[in-house]
Protein backbone atom coordinates (compact mmCIF):
# COMPACT_ATOMS: atom_id res chain seq x y z
CA UNK A 1 0.00 0.00 0.00
CA UNK A 2 1.09 3.62 -0.47
CA UNK A 3 2.88 4.71 2.67
CA UNK A 4 0.80 7.81 3.29
CA UNK A 5 -2.57 6.54 2.06
CA UNK A 6 -5.48 8.50 3.56
CA UNK A 7 -3.20 10.55 5.84
CA UNK A 8 -4.51 14.09 6.39
CA UNK A 9 -1.63 16.54 6.21
CA UNK A 10 -1.90 20.26 6.83
CA UNK A 11 1.16 21.73 5.11
CA UNK A 12 2.24 25.09 6.47
CA UNK A 13 4.39 27.20 4.15
CA UNK A 14 6.35 30.12 5.60
CA UNK A 15 8.21 33.00 3.96
CA UNK A 16 11.49 31.56 2.70
CA UNK A 17 13.24 31.13 -0.61
CA UNK A 18 12.89 27.40 0.10
CA UNK A 19 9.13 27.76 -0.41
CA UNK A 20 9.66 26.71 -4.02
CA UNK A 21 10.37 23.21 -2.68
CA UNK A 22 6.88 23.09 -1.17
CA UNK A 23 5.38 22.58 -4.62
CA UNK A 24 7.41 19.41 -5.15
CA UNK A 25 6.63 18.33 -1.56
CA UNK A 26 2.88 18.62 -2.15
CA UNK A 27 3.21 16.60 -5.35
CA UNK A 28 5.15 13.83 -3.58
CA UNK A 29 2.73 13.66 -0.64
CA UNK A 30 -0.21 13.37 -3.02
CA UNK A 31 1.53 10.63 -5.02
CA UNK A 32 2.00 8.68 -1.79
CA UNK A 33 -1.74 8.79 -1.10
CA UNK A 34 -1.99 11.68 1.37
CA UNK A 35 -4.67 14.36 1.34
CA UNK A 36 -3.00 17.76 1.62
CA UNK A 37 -4.40 21.13 2.66
CA UNK A 38 -2.00 24.06 2.44
CA UNK A 39 -1.86 27.01 4.83
CA UNK A 40 0.38 29.90 3.71
CA UNK A 41 1.69 32.76 5.78
CA UNK A 42 1.45 36.24 4.28
CA UNK A 43 5.17 36.34 3.54
CA UNK A 44 5.07 32.93 1.84
CA UNK A 45 3.00 34.54 -0.90
CA UNK A 46 6.04 36.62 -1.85
CA UNK A 47 7.91 33.46 -2.85
CA UNK A 48 5.25 31.10 -4.28
CA UNK A 49 1.66 31.58 -5.41
CA UNK A 50 -1.40 30.08 -3.78
CA UNK A 51 -2.60 29.04 -7.25
CA UNK A 52 0.43 26.76 -7.69
CA UNK A 53 -0.16 24.97 -4.39
CA UNK A 54 -3.91 24.81 -4.94
CA UNK A 55 -3.41 23.19 -8.35
CA UNK A 56 -1.03 20.58 -6.94
CA UNK A 57 -2.98 19.81 -3.76
CA UNK A 58 -6.45 19.82 -5.43
CA UNK A 59 -7.70 21.77 -2.40
CA UNK A 60 -8.22 25.49 -1.73
CA UNK A 61 -5.21 27.17 -0.13
CA UNK A 62 -5.85 28.91 3.20
CA UNK A 63 -4.07 32.20 3.84
CA UNK A 64 -5.99 34.54 6.12
CA UNK A 65 -7.12 34.23 9.72
CA UNK A 66 -9.68 37.00 9.47
CA UNK A 67 -11.47 35.81 6.36
CA UNK A 68 -15.24 36.31 6.73
CA UNK A 69 -16.13 33.49 4.34
CA UNK A 70 -13.75 31.01 5.94
CA UNK A 71 -14.25 32.05 9.53
CA UNK A 72 -18.01 31.61 9.29
CA UNK A 73 -17.07 27.93 9.47
CA UNK A 74 -14.22 28.50 11.98
CA UNK A 75 -11.67 27.32 9.42
CA UNK A 76 -8.71 27.40 11.82
CA UNK A 77 -10.51 25.01 14.16
CA UNK A 78 -11.72 22.81 11.31
CA UNK A 79 -8.19 22.51 9.90
CA UNK A 80 -6.73 21.85 13.35
CA UNK A 81 -9.14 18.98 13.98
CA UNK A 82 -8.98 17.61 10.44
CA UNK A 83 -5.21 17.09 10.49
CA UNK A 84 -3.48 13.81 11.26
CA UNK A 85 -0.28 15.84 11.26
CA UNK A 86 0.73 19.47 10.76
CA UNK A 87 3.89 19.75 8.65
CA UNK A 88 5.54 23.18 8.40
CA UNK A 89 7.96 23.23 5.46
CA UNK A 90 9.72 25.56 5.12
CA UNK A 91 9.65 26.83 8.70
CA UNK A 92 11.36 30.20 9.04
CA UNK A 93 13.26 31.44 12.10
CA UNK A 94 10.42 33.89 12.70
CA UNK A 95 7.78 31.16 12.71
CA UNK A 96 9.88 28.96 15.00
CA UNK A 97 9.87 31.88 17.43
CA UNK A 98 6.07 32.14 17.15
CA UNK A 99 5.70 28.44 17.90
CA UNK A 100 7.99 28.68 20.93
CA UNK A 101 6.03 31.64 22.31
CA UNK A 102 2.62 30.09 21.61
CA UNK A 103 1.53 33.01 19.44
CA UNK A 104 -1.65 32.95 17.35
CA UNK A 105 -1.52 36.09 15.22
CA UNK A 106 -2.05 34.50 11.81
CA UNK A 107 -3.86 31.45 10.45
CA UNK A 108 -0.94 29.00 10.54
CA UNK A 109 0.13 29.81 14.10
CA UNK A 110 -3.50 29.62 15.22
CA UNK A 111 -3.93 26.19 13.63
CA UNK A 112 -0.79 25.01 15.41
CA UNK A 113 -2.06 26.27 18.75
CA UNK A 114 -5.52 24.72 18.23
CA UNK A 115 -4.50 21.26 17.01
CA UNK A 116 -3.89 18.08 18.99
CA UNK A 117 -2.18 16.45 16.02
CA UNK A 118 1.62 16.06 15.99
CA UNK A 119 3.47 19.09 14.62
CA UNK A 120 6.57 18.65 12.47
CA UNK A 121 8.68 21.64 11.47
CA UNK A 122 11.39 21.74 8.80
CA UNK A 123 13.72 24.72 9.39
CA UNK A 124 14.96 26.83 6.50
CA UNK A 125 17.19 29.86 7.17
CA UNK A 126 20.66 31.37 6.89
CA UNK A 127 23.31 29.42 8.81
CA UNK A 128 24.05 32.34 11.15
CA UNK A 129 20.34 32.64 11.99
CA UNK A 130 20.25 28.90 12.71
CA UNK A 131 23.25 29.20 15.07
CA UNK A 132 21.85 32.27 16.86
CA UNK A 133 21.34 31.72 20.59
CA UNK A 134 17.68 32.71 20.37
CA UNK A 135 17.05 30.13 17.66
CA UNK A 136 18.89 27.43 19.62
CA UNK A 137 16.76 28.17 22.69
CA UNK A 138 13.60 27.97 20.57
CA UNK A 139 14.68 24.53 19.31
CA UNK A 140 15.08 23.32 22.90
CA UNK A 141 11.68 24.75 23.87
CA UNK A 142 9.93 23.09 20.95
CA UNK A 143 11.62 19.77 21.66
CA UNK A 144 10.40 19.87 25.27
CA UNK A 145 6.85 20.49 24.03
CA UNK A 146 6.87 17.46 21.74
CA UNK A 147 7.40 19.18 18.37
CA UNK A 148 9.24 17.02 15.82
CA UNK A 149 12.06 18.57 13.78
CA UNK A 150 13.29 17.38 10.39
CA UNK A 151 16.69 18.87 9.53
CA UNK A 152 18.07 21.30 8.68
CA UNK A 153 20.66 20.16 6.14
CA UNK A 154 24.07 21.64 5.46
CA UNK A 155 25.16 23.04 2.12
CA UNK A 156 25.11 26.06 -0.18
CA UNK A 157 22.51 28.67 0.71
CA UNK A 158 20.68 31.28 -1.35
CA UNK A 159 22.65 34.05 0.39
CA UNK A 160 25.88 32.60 -1.00
CA UNK A 161 27.09 31.20 2.30
CA UNK A 162 27.54 27.56 3.27
CA UNK A 163 26.45 25.81 6.45
CA UNK A 164 23.51 24.39 8.41
CA UNK A 165 20.11 25.88 7.65
CA UNK A 166 19.07 24.45 4.29
CA UNK A 167 15.58 22.96 4.14
CA UNK A 168 15.65 19.21 3.57
CA UNK A 169 14.75 18.04 0.10
CA UNK A 170 11.10 16.92 -0.43
CA UNK A 171 12.12 13.28 -0.86
CA UNK A 172 13.91 13.36 2.52
CA UNK A 173 10.91 14.98 4.21
CA UNK A 174 8.54 12.40 2.69
CA UNK A 175 10.71 9.49 3.84
CA UNK A 176 10.99 10.81 7.39
CA UNK A 177 7.23 11.39 7.47
CA UNK A 178 6.67 7.75 6.51
CA UNK A 179 8.88 6.63 9.40
CA UNK A 180 6.85 8.83 11.74
CA UNK A 181 3.58 7.26 10.59
CA UNK A 182 4.90 3.69 10.35
CA UNK A 183 6.88 2.67 13.41
CA UNK A 184 6.35 -1.01 12.55
CA UNK A 185 6.25 -2.02 16.22
CA UNK A 186 3.55 -4.62 15.51
CA UNK A 187 5.22 -6.17 12.48
CA UNK A 188 3.87 -9.70 11.84
CA UNK A 189 1.48 -9.55 14.82
CA UNK A 190 -2.13 -10.65 14.17
CA UNK A 191 -4.75 -8.18 15.31
CA UNK A 192 -8.50 -8.78 15.11
CA UNK A 193 -10.84 -5.81 15.45
CA UNK A 194 -14.64 -5.77 15.59
CA UNK A 195 -16.48 -2.68 14.40
CA UNK A 196 -19.95 -1.28 13.72
CA UNK A 197 -23.38 -2.40 14.96
CA UNK A 198 -25.16 -5.72 14.75
CA UNK A 199 -28.71 -6.20 13.47
CA UNK A 200 -31.04 -8.58 15.31
CA UNK A 201 -34.10 -9.57 13.25
CA UNK A 202 -37.68 -9.10 14.47
CA UNK A 203 -39.31 -10.14 11.21
CA UNK A 204 -38.24 -10.12 7.53
CA UNK A 205 -38.31 -6.28 7.37
CA UNK A 206 -37.50 -5.09 10.90
CA UNK A 207 -34.55 -5.47 13.21
CA UNK A 208 -33.04 -4.13 16.44
CA UNK A 209 -29.79 -2.20 16.05
CA UNK A 210 -27.92 0.85 17.36
CA UNK A 211 -26.27 4.07 16.16
CA UNK A 212 -22.73 2.77 15.78
CA UNK A 213 -21.16 3.98 12.52
CA UNK A 214 -18.08 1.75 12.67
CA UNK A 215 -15.80 4.77 12.08
CA UNK A 216 -13.75 4.26 15.23
CA UNK A 217 -13.16 0.58 14.55
CA UNK A 218 -12.14 1.27 10.95
CA UNK A 219 -9.73 4.01 12.10
CA UNK A 220 -8.18 1.56 14.58
CA UNK A 221 -7.82 -1.03 11.81
CA UNK A 222 -5.97 1.50 9.68
CA UNK A 223 -3.72 2.51 12.60
CA UNK A 224 -2.93 -1.14 13.35
CA UNK A 225 -2.05 -1.74 9.70
CA UNK A 226 0.21 1.30 9.73
CA UNK A 227 2.02 -0.22 12.73
CA UNK A 228 2.85 -3.27 10.61
CA UNK A 229 0.25 -5.73 11.92
CA UNK A 230 -1.77 -8.28 9.97
CA UNK A 231 -5.29 -6.95 10.54
CA UNK A 232 -8.62 -8.76 10.38
CA UNK A 233 -11.65 -6.47 10.63
CA UNK A 234 -14.93 -8.16 11.58
CA UNK A 235 -17.67 -5.62 10.98
CA UNK A 236 -21.41 -5.35 11.16
CA UNK A 237 -23.49 -3.54 8.51
CA UNK A 238 -21.65 -0.29 7.69
CA UNK A 239 -20.98 1.73 4.55
CA UNK A 240 -17.29 2.45 4.99
CA UNK A 241 -14.28 1.88 2.77
CA UNK A 242 -12.00 -0.90 3.97
CA UNK A 243 -8.49 0.38 4.83
CA UNK A 244 -5.88 -0.88 2.39
CA UNK A 245 -4.22 -4.11 3.41
CA UNK A 246 -6.94 -5.04 5.91
CA UNK A 247 -8.81 -8.35 5.70
CA UNK A 248 -12.52 -7.52 6.10
CA UNK A 249 -15.13 -10.08 7.19
CA UNK A 250 -18.76 -8.88 7.11
CA UNK A 251 -21.44 -10.11 9.52
CA UNK A 252 -24.96 -9.00 10.53
CA UNK A 253 -25.89 -10.49 13.86
CA UNK A 254 -24.14 -10.92 17.20
CA UNK A 255 -24.21 -14.70 16.68
CA UNK A 256 -22.48 -14.35 13.31
CA UNK A 257 -19.87 -12.02 14.82
CA UNK A 258 -19.24 -14.48 17.64
CA UNK A 259 -18.73 -17.35 15.19
CA UNK A 260 -16.25 -15.43 13.02
CA UNK A 261 -14.32 -14.13 16.04
CA UNK A 262 -14.00 -17.52 17.70
CA UNK A 263 -12.98 -19.20 14.44
CA UNK A 264 -9.98 -16.85 14.23
CA UNK A 265 -9.14 -16.22 17.88
CA UNK A 266 -6.46 -18.92 18.24
CA UNK A 267 -4.17 -17.11 15.79
CA UNK A 268 -4.84 -13.64 17.25
CA UNK A 269 -2.23 -11.76 19.27
CA UNK A 270 -4.39 -8.70 20.04
CA UNK A 271 -8.19 -8.57 20.05
CA UNK A 272 -9.90 -5.14 20.03
CA UNK A 273 -13.66 -5.18 20.52
CA UNK A 274 -14.78 -1.81 19.14
CA UNK A 275 -18.13 -3.10 17.81
CA UNK A 276 -21.42 -2.10 19.44
CA UNK A 277 -22.78 -5.63 19.73
CA UNK A 278 -26.47 -5.87 20.64
CA UNK A 279 -26.85 -7.22 24.16
CA UNK A 280 -30.25 -8.77 23.37
CA UNK A 281 -32.14 -10.27 20.43
CA UNK A 282 -35.77 -11.34 19.94
CA UNK A 283 -36.38 -14.85 21.24
CA UNK A 284 -38.37 -15.71 18.11
CA UNK A 285 -38.20 -14.17 14.64
CA UNK A 286 -41.47 -13.89 12.73
CA UNK A 287 -41.36 -15.55 9.31
CA UNK A 288 -43.73 -12.93 7.86
CA UNK A 289 -43.99 -9.19 8.36
CA UNK A 290 -45.79 -8.38 11.61
CA UNK A 291 -48.90 -6.36 10.76
CA UNK A 292 -49.88 -3.21 12.61
CA UNK A 293 -53.04 -4.63 14.15
CA UNK A 294 -52.80 -4.39 17.94
CA UNK A 295 -52.31 -1.15 19.90
CA UNK A 296 -49.01 -2.48 21.27
CA UNK A 297 -46.48 -5.15 20.44
CA UNK A 298 -44.61 -7.14 23.07
CA UNK A 299 -41.19 -8.53 22.20
CA UNK A 300 -39.46 -11.08 24.39
CA UNK A 301 -35.71 -10.57 24.26
CA UNK A 302 -32.95 -12.98 25.21
CA UNK A 303 -29.26 -12.37 25.86
CA UNK A 304 -26.80 -12.46 23.01
CA UNK A 305 -23.47 -14.24 23.48
CA UNK A 306 -20.85 -12.18 25.36
CA UNK A 307 -18.03 -12.21 22.81
CA UNK A 308 -15.53 -10.46 25.08
CA UNK A 309 -16.03 -12.99 27.88
CA UNK A 310 -15.70 -15.88 25.45
CA UNK A 311 -12.38 -14.47 24.25
CA UNK A 312 -10.92 -13.84 27.71
CA UNK A 313 -12.01 -17.32 28.85
CA UNK A 314 -9.90 -18.98 26.16
CA UNK A 315 -7.10 -21.20 27.58
CA UNK A 316 -4.52 -18.74 26.22
CA UNK A 317 -6.41 -15.49 25.52
CA UNK A 318 -4.95 -12.76 23.34
CA UNK A 319 -4.21 -9.29 24.67
CA UNK A 320 -7.82 -8.10 24.85
CA UNK A 321 -9.11 -4.52 24.61
CA UNK A 322 -12.77 -3.72 25.23
CA UNK A 323 -14.79 -0.59 24.53
CA UNK A 324 -17.39 1.02 26.77
CA UNK A 325 -19.84 3.56 25.35
CA UNK A 326 -21.43 5.20 28.38
CA UNK A 327 -23.90 8.03 29.00
CA UNK A 328 -22.93 8.52 32.66
CA UNK A 329 -20.46 7.32 35.32
CA UNK A 330 -17.95 6.62 32.56
CA UNK A 331 -14.97 5.81 34.76
CA UNK A 332 -16.86 3.61 37.22
CA UNK A 333 -18.65 1.63 34.51
CA UNK A 334 -15.49 1.19 32.45
CA UNK A 335 -13.46 -0.09 35.42
CA UNK A 336 -16.27 -2.48 36.36
CA UNK A 337 -16.24 -3.92 32.82
CA UNK A 338 -12.43 -4.10 32.81
CA UNK A 339 -12.46 -6.27 35.93
CA UNK A 340 -15.60 -8.35 35.36
CA UNK A 341 -14.49 -9.43 31.89
CA UNK A 342 -10.79 -9.85 32.77
CA UNK A 343 -9.70 -7.39 30.08
CA UNK A 344 -6.16 -6.13 29.59
CA UNK A 345 -7.43 -2.67 28.68
CA UNK A 346 -10.66 -0.78 28.08
CA UNK A 347 -11.35 2.38 26.06
CA UNK A 348 -14.34 4.34 27.29
CA UNK A 349 -16.17 7.29 25.80
CA UNK A 350 -19.23 9.29 26.71
CA UNK A 351 -21.95 9.11 24.07
CA UNK A 352 -25.13 11.11 23.67
CA UNK A 353 -23.28 14.43 23.51
CA UNK A 354 -23.22 16.88 20.60
CA UNK A 355 -19.52 16.32 19.98
CA UNK A 356 -17.86 12.94 19.52
CA UNK A 357 -19.48 9.53 19.70
CA UNK A 358 -21.13 7.29 17.13
CA UNK A 359 -21.78 9.38 14.02
CA UNK A 360 -19.08 11.99 14.56
CA UNK A 361 -15.68 12.08 12.86
CA UNK A 362 -14.21 13.03 16.23
CA UNK A 363 -13.90 11.24 19.51
CA UNK A 364 -12.33 11.41 22.95
CA UNK A 365 -11.35 8.32 24.94
CA UNK A 366 -10.48 7.45 28.50
CA UNK A 367 -8.12 4.45 28.53
CA UNK A 368 -7.92 2.20 31.60
CA UNK A 369 -5.77 -0.80 32.51
CA UNK A 370 -4.83 -2.34 35.83
CA UNK A 371 -3.26 0.42 37.96
CA UNK A 372 -3.15 2.91 35.12
CA UNK A 373 -5.14 5.24 32.91
CA UNK A 374 -4.69 7.87 30.21
CA UNK A 375 -6.97 10.48 28.66
CA UNK A 376 -7.09 11.07 24.90
CA UNK A 377 -8.71 14.50 24.37
CA UNK A 378 -11.15 15.23 21.55
CA UNK A 379 -9.57 14.85 18.10
CA UNK A 380 -10.45 13.28 14.77
CA UNK A 381 -10.88 9.51 14.99
CA UNK A 382 -7.80 8.73 12.89
CA UNK A 383 -5.63 10.66 15.34
CA UNK A 384 -7.34 9.07 18.34
CA UNK A 385 -6.89 5.61 16.78
CA UNK A 386 -3.15 6.12 16.33
CA UNK A 387 -2.80 7.36 19.90
CA UNK A 388 -4.76 4.36 21.15
CA UNK A 389 -2.63 1.93 19.12
CA UNK A 390 0.51 3.47 20.64
CA UNK A 391 -0.80 2.71 24.15
CA UNK A 392 -1.98 -0.79 23.17
CA UNK A 393 1.42 -1.56 21.62
CA UNK A 394 3.26 -0.42 24.75
CA UNK A 395 1.09 -2.48 27.13
CA UNK A 396 1.09 -5.52 24.82
CA UNK A 397 4.89 -5.50 24.70
CA UNK A 398 5.09 -5.09 28.48
CA UNK A 399 2.80 -8.10 29.00
CA UNK A 400 4.67 -10.18 26.45
CA UNK A 401 8.00 -9.41 28.12
CA UNK A 402 6.60 -10.31 31.54
CA UNK A 403 5.18 -13.61 30.23
CA UNK A 404 8.48 -14.50 28.55
CA UNK A 405 10.32 -13.83 31.82
CA UNK A 406 8.14 -16.43 33.55
CA UNK A 407 8.88 -19.18 31.04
Amino acid sequence: MSNLTNKRIVLGVCGSIAAYKSADLVRRLKEMGAEVRVVMTQSAGEFITALTLQTLSHNPVHQYLLDCDSESNMSHIELARWADIVLIAPCSANFMSKLAQGMADDLLSTVCLATRAPIVYVPAMNNVMWENKATRENVITLQKRGFVRFGPASGDQACGETGLGRMLEPVQISNQLIELFQPGLLQDKNIMITAGPTQEDIDPVRFISNRSSGKMGFAIAQAAREAGANVTLVCGPVKLTTPQGVNRLDVRTADEMKSVVMENINTTDIFISAAAVADYRPETVATKKIKKAASKLDLKLIRNPDILSLVTNEPVPPFTVGFAAETDNVRENALAKLNSKSLDMIAANEVGKEQGGFDSNENALSIYWQNGEQQLPMANKNTIARQLMTIITEKFREKSSANNALI
